[in-house]
């Protein structure tokens, strides 16, 4: 990208839209506007930091995310759907990449394998493969089960060994370097213009958005749109809205997340992704292949008010552990790189999609765990938006400018957010007397009831937040409830 960005002395100054974040969403719109004849500049400082697209272990995840509590409200419901369908688009998507930049490959594995060890607790994991099933049997779905003991490759510790697999072939990965070496090399191809600084503000003029500041520099770039896909900070872009509708927009929290690259000592590497379903407020244990010998280890899910630069020890310890899970003798491969980024997370837990209640004025963010997968699909909508065209009017409900969605009731958050924290303990192999677990159980069931009462009783925050809740977190809650009373 460093090679393609415009010095700003050099720089236009207006734009048909300007988008701001260079992660894998924002790429991905500047590419099919640019692709449509738009003048279109992508804003975003090079080395993408505090990004989440730079620590992705990008998965094609769609079935292999699903979990219980997903599948039983409507919006999760409607996010595996997106799922599906960002799915369907990716064999083209990664081809026009590859035709459209200098990449000779934009995918890193053949299928995903997922599989239930005696890590877990039933109530995430196996719970988890269940779901996995049944909604690949709902969309019919090709998997096929497969006996452990006969996935090459893995080789775990006996007391992590996989109790069942199946593979799902139609669900394999992105090679997150060549993907953000692919997506700025073809929108600069395409007539985009790549603009290496970080905005500091949008302007809003006469009820609609017409332009943004450069840090620093102070210099305007002005457009009809301006669309918001920085990720964490896409709320802190706000300022210039009317705090009125601002409030009622959910501010975002970090899911800082930490993975390693690391080369394994006798070259050996799978062909697949090898994983097992998403565990303890995070996306469970995963290897992804990269190639020349080098896997992908991920990833940790620390839900922090501020996005996180740095990996914590105990976030890498807790990654190290989990190799026991799944070759034994990794722990003689190399950590070539300890990657850090932080996912985007609304109050509510959904994504931020659409108008944000300004005329001109767009969010694309928030979506967790599941943006680099939906960007073909988020690409293609986001921009009907903008030019007009009809799109898929089912996403509406993720309008950025909305009431708090609700998943679940209070006490079904609750238990969730008990079950999982207790399924970190478990993942970090503790070693209890018999009759401690019960006792520091009620004692989260008790603390987190109390953050409970101590909210809006309207309202019901995600799982997450009542584990990982600060001053500051709780605060935003309350600000945001508050401006739906």
């Amino acid at each position: 990208m460093s090679n393609s960005a415009v010095d700003s002395s050099d720089l236009p100054t207006t734009f048909d839209t300007i988008v701001v974040g260079n992660g894998g969403l924002g790429l991905s719109l500047g590419l099919v506007l640019a692709r449509r004849g738009l003048r279109v500049a992508v804003v975003g400082e090079v080395g993408r930091p505090l990004a989440a697209s730079v620590a992705a272990g990008a998965m094609n995840g769609c079935f292999g995310e699903v979990t219980p509590t997903l599948m039983r409200s409507e919006y999760g419901r409607l996010k595996l759907a997106m799922d599906v369908r960002a799915t369907s688009m990716w064999d083209q998507w990664a081809q026009s990449l590859i035709e459209e930049s200098d990449e000779a490959r934009i995918r890193s594995a053949n299928g995903t394998i997922v599989i239930l060890n005696t890590i877990g607790v039933p109530g995430i994991d196996s719970a988890g493969y269940a779901a996995i099933r049944q909604a690949m049997q709902d969309y019919k779905e090709p998997y096929e089960d497969l006996e452990p003991e006969d996935i090459t490759w893995l080789e775990p510790e006996p007391k992590s060994r996989p109790l069942k697999a199946m593979f799902i072939p139609g669900e394999h990965a992105v090679d997150t370097p060549a993907l953000l070496r692919a997506l700025p090399t073809a929108f600069s191809r395409a007539g985009g213009t790549l603009v290496d600084s970080h905005v500091d503000r949008v302007i809003v003029e006469g009820g609609r958005a017409t332009g943004v500041v450069l840090r620093g520099e102070g210099k305007v770039l002005s457009a009809d749109n301006v669309v918001l896909a920085a990720g964490v900070s896409s709320h802190d872009l706000l300022s210039a809205v009317d705090p009125e509708i601002r409030d009622k927009i959910p501010s975002m929290v970090a899911g800082g997340g930490v993975s390693l690259l690391v080369r394994t000592e006798n070259g050996l590497i799978p062909d697949s992704v090898i994983r097992t379903p998403n565990r303890a407020f995070a996306c469970g244990l995963h290897v992804v292949p990269r190639g020349d010998g080098v896997i992908y280890l991920g990833a940790t899910n620390e839900v922090l008010p501020k996005p996180i630069s740095t990996a914590a020890i105990g976030e890498v310890n807790l990654l190290l552990s989990g190799i026991r899970q799944m070759r034994a003798d990794l722990v003689n491969g190399h950590i070539l790189k300890i990657n850090v980024g932080n996912r985007p997370i609304p109050l509510d837990g959904f994504p931020l999609l659409g108008n944000a209640g300004v005329d001109g004025l767009w969010l694309m963010t928030g979506t967790y765990r599941d943006g680099l997968h939906q960007s073909p699909m988020l690409a293609q909508e986001i921009a009907a938006r903008i030019l007009g065209e009809p799109y898929d009017t089912d996403l509406d409900v993720f309008t950025p400018v909305r009431p708090p969605l609700q998943s679940m009731t209070r006490e079904e958050a609750l238990e969730t957010a008990v079950t999982h924290t207790m399924a970190v303990g478990v993942e970090h192999d503790w070693h209890l007397p018999e009759d401690f677990p019960p006792l520091i159980e009620e004692q989260f069931r008790r603390s987190f009831r109390q953050v409970l009462d101590e909210m809006d009783h309207d309202f019901v925050p995600p799982p997450e937040l009542l584990f990982f809740v600060e001053d500051e977190i709780h605060e935003a809650l309350q600000r945001y409830y508050n401006a739906h009373r």
